[in-house]
């Protein structure tokens, strides 16, 4: 993807900059310092619209030009909203109640254009059912370190992680902790009104 300017993460998650290089761009890293919020009374697809928007507005206030990008996914099981994991204790917990029922992972995006101040947000939800996990399973996962840093302490594309899961009615990279596909689609959105252009061609303009 050719892009007429610098693109932003305001995340320090190595899967979405992963994931962003797949469509040929290298973002630069450029943390948030909004602290997610998952106690109010907004709905699960306006907490992540909210959060991702909040970070991308932060660091939006520090540059010239560029197109931030700001990211959150929380899991939604049987109206219990799971974010990260604060320690072990609680990664077991979570991956205990998880275990042989189906939830929901909302993963919001929130690009926003400096210096046009265009800005764009979007949700994609998919439905993911977990089989029935053992303790010694659980136990293991959460030994590894590998949930501490993902939403409902699991990564779907780990080793371990992925093989909790029974099946999943939706969109992979929403589970991941990026809807790509929407996000690309989006991004194209934001610069054609913006009256910028983009194409596929692996590259990207920085100049």
């Amino acid at each position: 993807m050719t892009l007429p300017k610098p693109i932003i993460l305001a995340s320090v998650s190595p899967r979405r900059a992963s994931l962003l290089r797949q469509i040929g761009v290298e973002a630069a890293i450029l943390p948030s310092s909004f602290d997610e919020d998952l106690t109010s009374s907004r709905n699960p697809r306006e907490i992540v619209e909210w959060n991702a928007l909040r970070k991308a507005l932060d660091v939006a206030r520090g540059i010239q030009s560029g197109i931030v990008v700001g990211a959150d996914t929380i899991v939604v099981l049987e109206g219990t909203i799971f974010g990260k994991p604060v320690d072990a204790a609680d990664a077991k917990r979570m991956l205990r109640m998880l275990s042989g029922k189906e939830h929901t992972v909302f993963s919001g995006f929130a690009i926003v254009d400096r210096p046009s101040g265009e800005r764009v947000v979007d949700t994609v939800q998919t439905q993911v059912r977990f089989r029935e996990l053992a303790d010694d399973e659980i136990e293991e996962y959460v030994a590894s370190g590998s949930p501490m840093d993902k939403a409902g302490a699991y990564g779907i594309q780990d080793d371990y992680g992925a093989v909790f899961v029974e099946r999943i009615e939706g969109d992979f990279y929403t589970v991941v902790g990026f809807p790509l596909t929407r996000f690309y689609m989006r991004l194209k959105e934001l610069l054609s009104r913006s009256g910028e252009r983009s194409c596929p061609s692996g590259q990207q303009d920085n100049s």
